[in-house]
């Protein structure tokens, strides 16, 4: 039954969408054509790939940093900080799109806290642009970074860390060579789940970038919904679940998924 009901509600409508990319308006690959030639799709991927690249880059230093205090914290202060981690992903994508709206904004508190500082004398661009749609995609994708980034490091054997410190090498030494590298399968599968979920945006950059920021998954819509191009948008949504399965499989090669999402299987 379960194997059924996924099925209907999951295999079927992607079996529709392949369907649709190589039936409308007639049989043939003539939209996969017309996307790899479109100069239009061509700037709308670059755009999402400087986006979603952008923003796996600095969630995962912020992420890495994050999960490296929860590591070495106390219980307590651990459990503090993972309720801090845990609350943004209980509110709406559409709150906190509108949140960072009006803190980015000209008349916004973080513009006029830079100017009450003094450090800018005008108010900075800070929304309607890339960088705006940035900053609130990383805050969305934080928690999805921290606690692959938290798991991988919480299985790291601290007593090797001890050993390379007791041979001489300094703190700094002992977290490039040892600890660093034992967590580089975390902080590859967390860089690629970030960047996943970053390629399927859609409400932070229309409500964010105010109309013009385009990422692949808005002009999806326009295509299908305003310009209704069925086959052109059918096109772009089946390449992107043929990225996104592709970059599933390199997660899978470079680390084990349930552990990455600190799944344990019971015993």
């Amino acid at each position: 039954m379960p194997a059924l009901l996924m099925a209907v509600l999951f295999f079927y409508p992607l079996v529709e969408v392949f369907k649709f990319s190589v039936l409308d308006p007639s049989l043939g690959l003539q939209n996969y054509r017309h996307v790899f030639s479109s100069g239009a799709v061509r700037q709308v991927a670059l755009t999402t790939i400087r986006i979603c690249s952008a923003t796996t880059v600095i969630t995962l230093i912020l992420g890495y940093a994050f999960a490296y205090v929860l590591t070495h914290t106390s219980i307590v202060k651990r459990n503090i900080l993972f309720v801090c981690v845990l609350i943004p992903m209980w509110i709406s994508v559409l709150v906190r799109a509108f949140a960072w709206v009006m803190l980015l904004r000209r008349e916004g508190i973080v513009n006029s806290l830079l100017m009450s500082s003094g450090i800018v004398s005008s108010p900075l661009p800070l929304v309607w642009n890339e960088f705006g749609v940035i900053i609130s995609m990383t805050h969305y994708m934080l928690p999805y970074a921290v606690l692959p980034l938290y798991t991988a490091m919480h299985n790291v054997d601290q007593r090797l860390v001890a050993a390379a410190r007791g041979m001489g090498a300094s703190r700094g030494q002992a977290f490039l060579k040892v600890f660093l590298p034992l967590t580089m399968p975390g902080i590859v599968g967390a860089g690629l789940l970030v960047f996943i979920f970053s390629l399927g945006f859609y409400v932070t950059p229309v409500i964010v970038g105010g109309g013009r920021v385009l990422m692949v998954a808005e002009y999806t819509s326009v295509q299908i919904l305003e310009v209704l191009q069925w086959g052109i948008g059918t096109t772009l949504a089946a390449m992107l679940i043929l990225v996104i399965c592709a970059l599933l499989g390199v997660i899978g090669k470079v680390s084990n998924i349930r552990e990455l999402l600190g799944v344990r299987d019971a015993t």
